[in-house]
């Protein structure tokens, strides 16, 4: 057999741009986002550079959790739009270059899903989810303490039925767990892949994918217990090699979303017959300290490495507060535990900030994963409580602001009515919004949509060869990656004083203005030939 070509390896230094479809463009005007506005889009998301668009789920959905209760995985959801127009995004993108990834939700469907239907009439479909009896004198106990997915969340993770029996649900209560234990349930999700795979999708994200497997005696939570009652069981490695035999023939690739400590059980799931890559939540929560990324960046290397997978880097994603915004305040990781109201933030630092890390996450070995907005540099925006949406919110007891922040609808046009998003957003758009608008920053070549083009076309420069690192003073980061046309170096100065460049012959891009002196300021990143 041949070495595989560069085209059979796009995904292992590809540019992944996220679309969270409800909030990016909307094309028939009534306020949600839809498969018609990405459409009409595509020649910006072209021009942008980006290889491949992962969409969040765009299934048919009661929208208890932004569209991950799925109802039909073979349904688009009328707000979005139909299958055909699913089927002809998929193509247009594929003339313009750019593959496409959907999203994969294993752990859970929607209550309103046609099995748990049947199942809550007392139907044989029960043997497809986790129904046990409670516990307690009458059964008004639930079966067991498991605690909630959802962060900050003291909320059950078990809800009683008229009949007295109780259902499983790690997250809310719309979204039962199913049993996959049961071949069925293995059997739908094979098909599903296909059914996507045969339309034309390049790859699937596979949400909570650590998730799926359960303790069949579903025992009390012990915390240190190992194995995990249901995270991490050995039984989903033999789920995803099944997984892989499917995707192997339509050439399609996985990434999975799987939040470990242990490095050594991460990598596990990279196995050449398990999944490609995975996200990178170390890196994503990192705080912007030189010391910290540095160890961050070679952790992530050293652990795909004995699997031989590409790493994967990401900033921000439809979760997570924004980069400008958190990369502005006092403690600029991220934890979820630790999101607050009212946070001060000086988004002038952010930004700076934010263009930094847009290089240096474009300089590293493997892929990368832009959620849409971020090349704008759109901060997080505080919705007024009376609007708040997501679920996360109300399970804190309404201390947490949740993750609505980061999903307000896109600004197009600035002169346009809401930013040329479409109609009234189903998200309000702050004051101000319209000054991030993607025409005004088109014009603008010291602008983050700038940045972010010119960086995308010198990219592919950095292939997905290894990193070296440089010697460099105390809070900078420099290293070295072969390029196609010699050396290429990366320097990212996070110390307080402005640092001197290494030996180069061009400066290809920076993320600011060096100073008078020719030297690094601080907060700064530079692209240079050596």
């Amino acid at each position: 057999m041949g070495q595989p070509t560069h085209a059979q390896n796009w995904w292992r230094s590809a540019v992944i741009y996220q679309v969270y479809v409800r909030s990016f463009a909307d094309g028939d005007g009534d306020g949600t986002g839809d498969l018609a506005g990405v459409r009409a889009r595509l020649p910006y998301l072209a021009e942008l550079g980006v290889n491949a668009l992962w969409f969040n789920p765009w299934y048919l959905s009661p929208m208890k959790d932004g569209g991950y209760d799925v109802a039909d995985y073979r349904v688009i959801d009328p707000v979005f739009g139909t299958l055909a127009e699913a089927e002809k995004l998929i193509a247009e993108a594929k003339e313009l270059g750019i593959r496409t990834l959907v999203d994969i939700v294993p752990n859970h469907v929607s209550d309103q899903h046609p099995w748990f239907q049947a199942a809550l009439a007392g139907g044989p479909e029960r043997e497809l989810f986790h129904f046990r009896p409670g516990r307690g004198a009458h059964g008004e106990l639930p079966p067991n303490d498991w605690p909630s997915q959802f962060a900050g969340s003291a909320e059950p993770v078990w809800t009683r039925l008229p009949d007295g029996t109780w259902y499983l649900h790690l997250f809310t209560p719309e979204q039962p767990d199913l049993n996959w234990a049961h071949p069925v349930v293995r059997q739908e999700h094979e098909e599903i892949l296909r059914f996507w795979f045969e339309r034309g999708v390049a790859g699937v994200r596979i949400d909570s994918a650590a998730l799926l497997a359960k303790d069949p005696d579903l025992p009390d939570f012990v915390e240190g217990r190992d194995p995990h009652p249901y995270v991490d069981r050995d039984e989903l490695h033999d789920i995803y090699r099944s997984w892989r035999a499917v995707a192997d023939a339509y050439d399609g690739i996985f990434v999975g979303e799987v939040w470990l400590p242990d490095t050594e059980r991460f990598a596990r799931y990279l196995r050449p017959d398990e999944l490609h890559t995975a996200f990178n939540f170390s890196f994503l929560s990192c705080p912007w300290d030189a010391g910290r990324l540095r160890t961050s960046i070679d952790e992530t290397l050293a652990e795909h490495a004995p699997v031989g997978a590409p790493a994967t880097w990401v900033l921000c994603n439809h979760d997570v507060t924004r980069t400008v915004t958190r990369y502005g305040r006092t403690d600029t990781g991220f934890d979820f535990a630790t999101k607050a109201f009212g946070t001060p933030t000086d988004l002038a630092l952010g930004t700076r900030r934010a263009r930094a890390a847009a290089l240096l996450s474009l300089a590293l070995p493997g892929a990368v994963y832009l959620y849409q907005g971020e090349e704008l540099g759109l901060p997080e925006a505080e919705i007024p409580r009376d609007r708040i949406q997501d679920p996360m919110h109300f399970r804190s007891g309404g201390t947490d602001p949740g993750r609505d922040g980061c999903r307000v609808p896109l600004p197009w046009t600035a002169d346009a009515p809401y930013a040329g998003f479409g109609g009234e957003p189903w998200l309000p758009q702050p004051s101000g919004w319209s000054a991030y608008a993607a025409d005004l920053q088109a014009a603008d070549p010291g602008s983050m949509l700038s940045l972010y083009r010119a960086a995308l076309k010198i990219r592919p420069e950095f292939g997905d060869g290894p990193l070296t690192w440089l010697p460099a003073p105390e809070g900078v980061l420099a290293f070295a990656r072969p390029g196609q046309e010699g050396r290429l170096l990366c320097v990212v100065n996070l110390a307080d004083t402005p640092t001197d460049l290494p030996a180069h012959s061009r400066l290809l891009l920076g993320s600011g203005p060096l100073d008078p002196q020719g030297r690094l300021p601080k907060d700064t990143a530079v692209w240079l030939r050596g």
